[in-house]
């Protein structure tokens, strides 16, 4: 005999009634594994807006804002019980930047809490599809990645009775435009996620800034708008950010990225010599002929978190001095690298043919992870949390550190983007840290199996 839950004589008013009043739900043995904390106005309303008298007749949501501010959570579950409430056999799109972050963001929430309401869940990898059922109802809910122009092809000639957008501002507006013409059944809805990002992005000016021309219900987000962030985790949270990224992740403002990006650094602060046993030395360059090479000596130790010293640099302009070769750079490496107990060395990625030269002397070569923003970010928080220190004889780092400022024009598209001047260094440093955080098993840091030792 099937084992019948309470869960399956539920009706759909009785699920969303449970969630509009739920409280700290503990976890136990049986298929709800997610832990319910009390939802705050705010996300009771992402929850029910589709059945509310006030918002019931607007054609999408958007949600904005801080980081873990609560956001996700009752988007994907709002998008489900309204998709499986209003539509029975009909289609739907879940879109992120990419598959695997969607995979990570969204669908692993959808899989802990929709067992927990009482519905199947189901995952067909190869297809890019969930089949989700309940109530008497089945409906296919297709997952696409929005990260590049070219994506608008994956989606066309799709009809769609919804889509949700995790990471929208993340997203190219032509994928975005396509997805949203998809929806054509009628009773369809819009559902957008996102942090916020510069104030001319093509996301703010025409859907948050029309949002009442285009009949969309707008919420705002604040980490105080979930209930499950302790005072501990939220200053925590508080601490990862500074400048821009603050504005924007903790503060939830659309704000111009301008001036100085490293302006937490202070000279005074992250400047000095340090002498102690390292846990891992490297190598990390960034390359070019006419314009600089930088090449940078990283030492690293771990007390807690990860601890960075750019103890020394080697700066070449081929525009001020003679230009260089790959063989002949190559050579300076290795000589710069001698008796330091450099264990490999991250190569700007688009260096095809000196990561070559590299390897066949036996280096052992990482291609940098070159995502520019998401890297400066990762420095940004390293130097904020005092775990960068340059020493004072680097001194055309600390010349950029000095003069690395964002691009105004950039902004002004809907662009967040480094002025590409006096960066050299910092595309060096980024290199080194932004990589070296990104990858934790050693065994899949080098895309050369370089031989040689360290030096």
């Amino acid at each position: 005999m099937t084992r019948v839950t309470d869960n399956q004589y539920m009706s759909l008013e009785e699920r969303v009634e449970k969630l509009k009043n739920s409280v700290v739900r503990k976890r136990g043995s049986g298929e709800a594994k997610f832990e319910f904390a009390e939802f705050s106005p705010k996300q009771k309303t992402v929850i029910c807006w589709w059945r509310s008298q006030r918002y019931k007749r607007c054609d999408g949501i958007i949600a904005d804002g801080a980081v873990r501010s609560g956001k996700t959570v009752s988007m994907v579950m709002g998008f489900c019980l309204w998709a499986m409430s209003e539509f029975d056999g009909c289609s739907f799109a879940i879109c992120g930047k990419t598959l695997g972050s969607l995979r990570r963001n969204v669908i692993e929430t959808a899989k802990q809490t929709l067992p927990a309401l009482g519905f199947k869940i189901s995952e067909k990898r190869s297809e890019n599809l969930l089949n989700i059922s309940g109530c008497g109802h089945r409906n296919t809910f297709y997952l696409f990645g929005g990260k590049d122009e070219g994506s608008q092809d994956l989606i066309q000639g799709m009809t769609l009775a919804g889509v949700y957008f995790d990471e929208v501002a993340l997203m190219p507006e032509s994928f975005v435009s396509q997805a949203t013409a998809r929806c054509s059944v009628p009773g369809s809805k819009w559902w957008f996620n996102c942090n916020p990002s510069g104030p001319y992005h093509w996301f703010k000016k025409g859907w948050i800034d029309n949002a009442p021309e285009r009949n969309l219900l707008y919420l705002h987000f604040t980490m105080a708008d979930n209930f499950s962030l302790t005072d501990d985790i939220r200053a925590r949270y508080e601490r990862m950010y500074s400048g821009v990224f603050y504005e924007r992740y903790i503060l939830g403002k659309w704000c111009m990225a301008e001036g100085l990006i490293y302006s937490m650094f202070d000279a005074n602060v992250h400047c000095g010599e340090i002498q102690r046993e390292w846990e891992t030395s490297f190598l990390s360059c960034d390359y070019g002929t006419q314009n600089p090479f930088a090449l940078g000596l990283i030492r690293r130790y771990t007390a807690e978190e990860k601890n960075y010293y750019l103890e020394k640099e080697y700066y070449h302009d081929g525009r001020k001095k003679v230009q260089l070769t790959d063989s002949q750079y190559a050579d300076r490496v290795d000589k710069f690298a001698e008796n330091t107990g450099a264990e490999f060395i991250i190569v700007d990625p688009s260096a095809a043919s000196f990561i070559a030269e590299l390897r066949k002397r036996g280096w052992k070569v990482i291609k940098a992870k070159n995502d520019v923003m998401e890297g400066i970010r990762c420095v940004s928080k390293c130097i904020s949390d005092g775990h960068l220190t340059v020493n004072p004889g680097c001194v055309n780092t600390l010349r950029e550190f000095a003069a690395y400022v964002w691009d105004s024009s950039a902004d002004s598209r809907g662009e967040d983007k480094p002025l590409k001047q006096n960066d050299h260094a910092m595309d060096m440093l980024r290199y080194a840290i932004y990589t070296d955080n990104s990858v934790t098993d050693r065994r899949r840091r080098y895309s050369g199996m370089g031989t040689r030792q360290a030096v």
